[in-house]
């Protein structure tokens, strides 16, 4: 699966209107490959390396005038658009309030629940059991997100990785089939 996120600057454009049109307003952006879209979609939003850019699940889900905000906020186009979606997904707003707002395809929208999904399961796990690692780093999981999810530090989750004998491991493209 190959996933493609653009990269906007609007930061260096301050006069520019950061609301997304047809008209081109990102300066690069990153693919993404991996072995399902939920995997290929994390690791090109953390390929665009700018902050806030990533899914992230720190303190408390939004909700009440928070998740109604982040619902209004997804239906107008901007860089941070899918931030957001995902915020209100685990606030608990529902795919079809979500596509009504978005126009956004249910099936990208199912795919988001189940990064929330799975990121849920990393945190009530009890302990990070290997299990729960490889099942965080199917579903794209830096080990950063994994830390956060758990409330621990980034540097035990990656000892608990190795220790798990959980690497990266680096798969050829053939680019002639």
């Amino acid at each position: 699966m190959v996933v493609k996120v653009p990269r906007f600057a609007f930061e260096k454009f301050p006069s520019a209107d950061p609301v997304l049109t047809t008209t081109m307003k990102s300066v690069g952006e990153a693919m993404a490959l991996g072995r399902n879209f939920a995997e290929a979609l994390q690791k090109a939003m953390r390929s665009i390396d700018k902050l806030g850019a990533v899914f992230h699940w720190r303190g408390e889900a939004p909700s009440g005038e928070e998740l109604d905000a982040l619902v209004a906020g997804a239906s107008v186009p901007t860089e941070g658009r899918l931030v957001n979606v995902q915020q209100a997904l685990r606030a608990g707003a529902s795919v079809e309030s979500l596509f009504d707002s978005t126009k956004i395809d249910p099936w990208f929208l199912d795919q988001i629940c189940l990064i929330n999904e799975v990121a849920a399961e990393i945190a009530a796990s009890a302990t990070l059991k290997p299990q729960v690692v490889a099942l965080a780093k199917r579903h794209g999981f830096s080990d950063a997100q994994i830390a956060a999810a758990r409330k621990m530090s980034t540097d035990v989750v990656r000892g608990v990785r190795w220790a798990l004998g959980i690497r990266p491991v680096y798969k050829t493209v053939d680019t002639c089939a």
